[in-house]
């Protein structure tokens, strides 16, 4: 006889068993799954908290940097919470730019990582400089009047008043002031006679022409990027040390000569040309041939001696790597095409009542456009494009003219097709390249001038070339892995 009973109670409890036990697979799975999501979540904060901090460790560095105590910030340092817990660490490492002893680029490296998933981790690189004078297409003490066919291509500033005429792309800036206005005197010499007394020009004060810190006779600039008054470009703290350049080429590895004269008693300066596997043959010049022309710099016309017409090779030199520094206690006649980051200063600090100036005469190019290279000149005195002068002349570098001016001096009838200069001048006196007489008419120097800033020298730029920011700050950064 059969019990169902039984039977019925045996297949339930085998249900149950079944199907209990494919609720706790299920359970079991979905336990897991919610936990393999919760640490991957945790994975992901931790991966995100890596990377806060990589950030805190450049930000430590950069302090570190701008308080001059980066000698104890490398290595690993601790990572802590806004409670001041340590949930991990980071690790500092800086490639350093350098030359002459002066440190002008760092390239900081920081990986971070939290203690609980400490194989979890994210890496910052990030460039720190400060901005160079090169952050300017020109600067300038004194005013300035930019022709119809002078155009401007980067940010200027000017302590006197400028006369913007050609075309500019960026800001274009005027510190000058009169009686407290922003306005300055535009005489003949800036093609004020007559006054220019249109809309948002000038108008006649007095016997005065009286025009604002920048303006335009044309409708080839950009007014609204005219910007005046502006607080005045302190000249003093951007002069450069040349004593320090004259000890780091000779006591620190750069290159130095004397006057020409303790080397020839016929020398009359040194001629320059830089060759483009980084050497430099230098050439004592011993005649020099005089033009007549006018030098605003002591306001007449007069005999000048800037045209080499005797000279003889003295030696070809290596440029020194680690320290491209060159010093020339006498005037110079620099060409050619550079290789490095290479600074060249002229200066005569044996005799302190005499300025040695620079001139210019042919091309001064890179041998590479990749920001690999980098030219600074820096006189003592003037700057001057000499009558010997290129039709087509093209200049690339920083151009610094610390008591003098960037200019090219009124050579009647002496007229030039093209000048281009990618980089920047710093004047402190006015500077010339185009010359005109009435109507605006050419009469000496270039038709057509251009100045492009070079964007790869305002935080890399050669050694000594002076800063305009006191602090160091991030260029660029980017996370790799």
């Amino acid at each position: 006889m059969r019990n169902r009973k039984t039977k019925n109670e045996g297949i339930i409890i085998t249900y149950v068993l079944i199907f209990g036990t494919i609720f706790l697979l299920l359970l079991s799975a979905f336990l897991g799954y919610i936990l393999q999501q919760l640490k991957y979540a945790e994975q992901r904060v931790a991966r995100d908290q890596a990377l806060d901090a990589a950030e805190s460790g450049i930000d430590y560095y950069r302090w570190c940097l701008n308080n001059n105590v980066q000698a104890n910030c490398l290595g690993e340092k601790d990572y802590t919470d806004k409670d001041g817990n340590v949930i991990g660490k980071f690790l500092i490492s800086v490639d350093i730019n350098s030359a002459c002893g002066q440190q002008i680029l760092f390239i900081i490296t920081s990986t971070g990582w939290t203690n609980k998933f400490p194989a979890s981790r994210r890496t910052i690189r990030a460039l720190y400089g400060r901005r160079s004078v090169a952050a300017y297409a020109g600067i300038i003490s004194a005013g300035v009047w930019f022709g119809a066919d002078e155009s401007l291509n980067g940010p200027f500033m000017a302590n006197g008043g400028v006369r913007m005429d050609g075309p500019n792309q960026s800001l274009v800036s005027s510190a000058a002031l009169l009686s407290g206005q922003p306005e300055w005197v535009c005489d003949y010499s800036y093609g004020c006679s007559p006054c220019p007394t249109g809309a948002n020009q000038c108008h006649i004060a007095g016997s005065q022409c009286v025009c604002p810190g920048v303006f335009t006779t044309t409708a080839n600039s950009i007014p609204g990027l005219f910007q005046f008054p502006v607080p005045p470009f302190d000249f003093n703290g951007i002069t450069v040390d040349l004593g320090n350049i004259k000890t780091a080429a000779q006591a620190g590895g750069g290159i130095y000569f004397p006057k020409s004269t303790d080397i020839n008693a016929n020398g009359k300066g040194y001629h320059l040309k830089f060759q483009n596997n980084g050497t430099v043959q230098v050439y004592i010049v011993t005649a020099v041939a005089s033009t007549w022309g006018y030098d605003p710099a002591v306001g007449y016309y007069d005999w000048d001696d800037f045209s080499i017409s005797s000279e003889y090779l003295y030696g070809t030199y290596v440029i020194p790597p680690s320290c491209s520094v060159i010093y020339v206690e006498d005037r110079i006649w620099p060409e050619g095409v550079i290789k490095g980051k290479v600074a060249l200063a002229t200066a005569n600090l044996v005799d302190l009542n005499v300025n040695a100036d620079a001139i210019l005469k042919n091309n001064i190019t890179y041998a590479s456009s990749d920001g690999s290279d980098g030219f600074t000149l820096v006189s003592e005195g003037s700057v001057y494009i000499g009558p010997q002068s290129a039709d087509n002349l093209e200049l690339h570098g920083i151009f610094v003219a610390q008591t003098g001016a960037f200019t090219r001096n009124h050579y009647p009838g002496d007229i030039c097709t093209n000048f281009i200069l990618y980089g920047s001048y710093i004047s402190s006196g006015r500077t010339n390249q185009t010359w005109v007489g009435g109507g605006g008419t050419v009469t000496s120097g270039y038709r057509n001038t251009a100045v492009y800033y070079d964007a790869n020298l305002i935080y890399n730029p050669p050694p000594f070339v002076a800063a305009i920011d006191p602090n160091f700050k991030i260029v660029s950064w980017q996370e790799i892995e």
